[in-house]
């Protein structure tokens, strides 16, 4: 299909809350979800929201094969994943490094559920429900969260981990964001 525009860190856009969806298997889901494909396979994301489109709808897919956005994280299933409801599996938190396709350039140290279960829909309705652990888990936390208009920076509590990416890692390889 196309490789979208991603909407940055201070479009107003990014704040909203997404509605839920009432309908599955229409052509224009399936529109869009090739578009979030696209975009963020083009951009080597690990994941991406309908919001950061500019699309105000309860949906994001994520997935990782190998990404050089992530050399050290392990695989994630390739999901749609709509309406999500996500419920932590015990209080304990990890701290880890997170990025963002509307944030570029910028990485910082962010707390999320170690362990999690998600709940949601396929793009054709199907129930998927699963439990996350490691990158798997940040990274849907990370996705969701953009579902009600919060974005990683937020989240952060110690901003002596918050940067640009290549002065953060001055020896890594260059990282398209």
């Amino acid at each position: 299909m196309a490789v979208r525009t991603v909407l940055k860190m201070g479009d107003p856009r990014l704040l909203e809350r997404a509605r839920a969806v009432d309908r599955f298997d229409l052509s224009e889901l399936h529109a869009l979800l090739a578009d979030m494909h696209d975009t963020m396979q083009a951009l080597n994301g690990a994941g991406l929201a309908a919001p950061q489109l500019g699309v105000g709808l309860q949906v994001v897919i994520f997935g990782v094969d190998h990404n050089p956005r992530y050399p050290d994280a392990e695989a994630v299933p390739h999901t749609v994943l709509i309406n999500p409801t996500l419920t932590p599996l015990g209080d304990e938190m990890e701290e880890g490094w997170e990025g963002c396709l509307s944030v570029p350039g910028l990485r910082g140290v962010v707390p999320r559920y170690a362990r999690l279960r998600y709940r949601g829909y396929d793009q054709h309705g199907s129930v998927i429900d699963r439990s996350a652990e490691g990158f798997h888990a940040r990274v849907v936390q990370h996705e969701c969260d953009h579902l009600i208009g919060v974005l990683y920076p937020m989240r952060i509590r110690d901003f002596s981990h918050f940067g640009y990416t290549e002065v953060l890692f001055p020896d890594s390889a260059p990282i398209d964001e």
